[in-house]
């Protein structure tokens, strides 16, 4: 069975991500390393993004990724390392020369200045002609779907259109790269998803090169081309989104991004990318894994919630990735509903469809997973 490509992984506890994707270096952090004191906050990261693309730097707080972004921009110095932009080392080179723009979670809007003039702002700075600038406020307005609340001042904005501003402002000069830093933390859920979709849109029709710092893990996969997971100052992993999630490169990004099953076990055999993994039970099952697992290891077995299939417990299921159990609870969510079950192999987390509720409490049932849905990772 296909397994597909292996994800780009942290290597020890120096990490590189390129994620097999870029074509040229547009950006690119080499051995980047940031201390507060005697705080070491990143450590020795390697990143190359390529000119157009959209990558999500998503972890915890604190895991690095905003210092990151703001060494990028120049807000902070780099203690060690380099970063280069389109070839030219920016280590030292003012945040104004850098040509970004640069999107806050708080919008950083003047409150006195109206809508087309919060815009107009980095025009001005620039020393851009009147009339040019008139004309650039416009389309940049017209392009968040704002043309006709230009004379509005931010109080007389919702917080989505106040976040539209801030975006229009931070394109209006026709930046080489926008950077995001949580711009959508302060939205209520649905405008938060529909700005998702704007920014996505955006991204495809302008061809910008947009650097997102985030801790959704629901809005770097919905946004990105690529996603580098952060986790206490270094990558994690690297890839684009499908990758991710499928293909988690180790136990942190398995368990952070979504929800997982994580069951011990020791690897039996290896053929290609199939292993044959067995559980404390002693039963065997058949999945994929990371590379480098050898037989006899000690392992994980990660199993996404809605990758998991049951039957009823007398049901005549063939294969190796079974096992019998007896459902401990229901919870409804809405569009699907979380299962609770105790089984053999230990206790398990399903998700499934709102067709499946006739499934109760106390249900015996047998659980099942196809090969190509299990992956295996080191402890």
């Amino acid at each position: 069975m296909n397994a597909g490509s292996p994800p780009a992984t942290a290597q020890g506890t120096r990490t590189q991500c390129t994620g097999g994707l870029v074509a040229d270096d547009f950006i690119s952090f080499s051995k980047v390393t940031k201390d507060f004191g005697s705080l070491r906050v990143v450590e020795d990261l390697e990143l190359d993004i390529a000119q157009g693309e959209f990558v999500s730097l998503l972890g915890p707080s604190g895991s690095g990724k905003t210092t990151l972004l703001m060494m990028l921009a120049g807000f902070e110095t780099v203690t060690g390392g380099e970063i280069r932009l389109d070839g030219q080392r920016i280590n030292d080179l003012p945040t104004y020369k850098r040509d970004m723009g640069v999107v806050f979670q708080n919008y950083a809007l003047f409150p006195h200045m109206t809508a087309a003039k919060n815009v107009a702002f980095p025009l001005e700075m620039r020393g851009t002609p009147r009339a040019e600038v008139a004309d650039r406020v416009a389309r940049a307005l017209e392009m968040v779907k704002l043309g006709p609340f230009a004379g509005r001042l931010p109080i007389q904005l919702s917080g989505g259109q106040q976040q539209r501003v801030a975006l229009a402002r931070a394109l209006v000069f026709e930046p080489r790269v926008v950077l995001m830093d949580e711009p959508l933390g302060a939205l209520d859920k649905q405008l938060r998803e529909q700005m998702q979709l704007d920014i996505r849109e955006l991204h495809h029709r302008l061809g910008l090169t947009i650097i997102f710092v985030t801790h959704d893990q629901d809005e770097a996969l919905t946004m990105s081309d690529r996603i580098a997971v952060f986790n206490q100052g270094q990558i994690q992993q690297c890839a684009p989104p499908r990758h991710v999630y499928d293909s988690p490169a180790n136990r942190f990004v398995a368990e952070f991004i979504g929800e997982t099953n994580l069951l011990a076990g020791k690897v039996r055999a290896i053929d290609g990318r199939a292993i044959t993994f067995a559980l404390p039970d002693g039963s065997i099952c058949r999945a994929r894994g990371v590379p480098g697992l050898a037989p006899g290891a000690e392992a994980l077995l990660s199993l996404r919630p809605e990758r998991i299939g049951i039957g009823a417990a007398d049901a005549a299921i063939d294969g190796p990735n079974i096992a019998r159990g007896e459902i401990a609870d229901i919870i409804y969510q809405g569009d699907h509903l979380r299962v609770v079950i105790d089984s053999s192999v230990g206790r398990l987390v399903a998700q499934l469809g709102r067709k499946d509720a006739e499934w109760t409490p106390g249900a015996k049932v047998a659980v099942s997973f196809d090969e190509a849905d299990g992956w295996v990772i080191a402890p």
